[in-house]
């Protein structure tokens, strides 16, 4: 049984696959590369980038050399200035080509991204508690939906890890496996994997440069957290947690 797991690490998957019958191969348009928004939706915009006020930023070196999981928080929020900084750090658009790859600041096999970021947002300046979705190609939020015990369902969907619903912030990743299929067919799953600890490694650095600190977050309940975001748990899943705070 173990060996059956462990074939999802490997790449052998690639050489019997019939690449031909993709269906990029065949014709077929790809996904958007942004989940549509539903109509009549109210999105609020970003800081955009070289216009951030509050972040100092820090040596690379240092940045890496500070890099730990953080699991204790202050009280004190994020401004939306450092949340429009983290989420183009993460997902962040940086060129479009003519043939509509968009190139981010995060790898992404075959340029597909095929992640969807919610914030949960507790403490941020300038906007209401609630769930939003990111909007890379416009570097936007869109309000998704409001919860009155917003904190305590973050941290019931992290298995009661309190401090997922201590955070100032907390992101929460899907994949639309789409996107990736796409392309790669049956040997999409493993770089959808990869991609989103691409993801997280950016966040953890880019906490270092306004004075945050994150923890990423791999058992959930999986159920819970779909249900939470309103997907179906089979075309978008929840894949990935990881909250974000102040620290001492």
């Amino acid at each position: 049984m173990k060996e059956n797991y462990k074939y999802f690490l490997k790449d052998s998957i690639r050489k019997t696959i019939d690449f031909s019958t993709t269906e990029q191969n065949r014709g077929v348009e790809p996904p958007p590369i942004q989940k549509p928004c539903p109509p009549g939706s109210r999105t609020i915009a970003l800081v955009r980038p070289g216009q951030w006020k509050s972040i100092k930023g820090v040596p690379i070196e240092e940045a890496i050399a500070k890099r730990q999981s953080r699991r204790v928080y202050t009280s004190e929020g994020i401004t939306l200035d450092e949340l429009s900084f983290l989420l183009w750090a993460t997902q962040g658009l940086r060129n479009q080509n003519f043939k509509g790859d968009n190139f981010r600041t995060v790898p992404s096999a075959g340029c597909r991204h095929a992640l969807e970021t919610y914030i949960a947002a507790f403490r941020v300046g300038g906007i209401s508690k609630a769930i939003y979705r990111y909007l890379p190609v416009r570097h936007e939020l869109v309000e998704f939906v409001k919860h009155d015990a917003l904190e305590e369902l973050i941290s019931r969907a992290a298995f009661d890890q309190s401090f997922a619903g201590k955070s100032a912030a907390t992101f929460i990743w899907t994949t639309i496996p789409a996107r990736m299929e796409w392309r790669y067919s049956l040997a999409s799953y493993k770089v959808i994997a990869l991609e989103a600890g691409h993801v997280c490694q950016n966040l953890y650095l880019a906490c270092e440069a306004i004075g945050a600190g994150t923890c990423a977050i791999a058992a959930y309940d999986q159920e819970l957290a779909d249900s939470i975001l309103g997907v179906d748990g089979v075309e978008e899943f929840t894949i990935y947690m990881a909250p974000v705070g102040k620290i001492r």
